[in-house]
């Protein structure tokens, strides 16, 4: 019989899959969690879908050997080409946020009309588009790449004039559109929710990946019966490829909550596995 307590592995091509954690301990708080951040060859989006492959299993790897019971891709690069190949591999549970967020927006978009907002490779790749067609052939998508969130979630500028000036920027043509939903399609965005919502307008539902997969991940868990028998908290670990100047300043602000240690990976034993 499995061990129940095994902990779930997370991994992402950075720091921002760091938000994911966040809502994933929120939902099963009981439950263990191993993330792999692969700092030292971030962004997967500027990568070949074949690197891009090739990086995940080795990451679903890294974390097995942690002995995980299922993986969460909370990489929007990874989520978009990686998955058939990580189920394809591994005999885990396999989660993305592409697919979960899709069905999840779809749910809060009555009248049809979705918003995708994401880095410039995860609008160009088109992912959660072919996400939304499959659940609705109906939805009228709109997609809009906002590459400057991420340096300013990285800043933890949320209440800034700036942000709110790029948000404006950046959304002003959604306004029209008359949005039921929009898809925060990139792992950092859930941090300037506030200055997307108010460039957007209150009657958009802002959906947040992480929050989807999450609601995922327990559903997985619950089918296969794999769900945490534990009654306290469980256990975080963090690992990465790299450590970045201001690193743990700016996981802590991802998280929410502080980390007490963060170890390295060699590149050299990734590869290896």
């Amino acid at each position: 019989m499995i061990d129940l307590r095994k902990p779930i592995g997370v991994f992402d091509s950075g720091i921002g899959g760091l938000t994911v954690v966040k809502r994933l301990v929120e939902k099963l708080p009981n439950e263990r969690f191993v993330y792999f951040g692969d700092t030292a060859r971030v962004p997967y989006g500027a990568k070949s879908n074949e690197t891009v492959i090739e990086y995940a299993l080795q990451d679903a790897r890294f974390l097995l050997s942690r002995n995980v019971k299922a993986i969460v891709v909370a990489c929007n690069s990874a989520s978009s080409v990686a998955i058939p190949a990580l189920r394809a591999a591994f005999d885990v549970p396999v989660v993305g946020v592409i697919e979960p967020g899709a069905r999840y927006a779809a749910r809060r978009a009555p009248g049809g009309k979705i918003g995708v907002v994401g880095t410039r490779a995860t609008i160009d790749n088109r992912a959660y588009s072919r996400a939304l067609a499959s659940v609705n052939p109906d939805v009228k998508i709109f997609e809009k790449a906002c590459p400057l969130f991420v340096p300013l979630a990285e800043e933890g500028w949320i209440d800034e004039e700036v942000t709110r000036l790029v948000a404006e920027k950046y959304l002003a043509e959604f306004r029209e559109k008359e949005l039921d939903a929009l898809i925060l399609g990139c792992t950092h965005y859930p941090l300037l929710a506030a200055p997307i919502q108010a460039a957007v307008g209150e009657n958009v539902a802002l959906v947040d990946s992480g929050v989807a997969a999450a609601e995922a991940t327990a559903q997985e868990l619950t089918t296969l019966g794999l769900r945490s028998d534990f009654e306290g908290e469980g256990e975080r670990e963090f690992f990465v490829s790299d450590v970045p100047t201001k690193f743990k300043e700016v996981a802590e602000r991802f998280l929410g909550r502080e980390i007490e240690k963060i170890r390295k990976v060699d590149l050299e034993t990734l590869r290896r596995r």
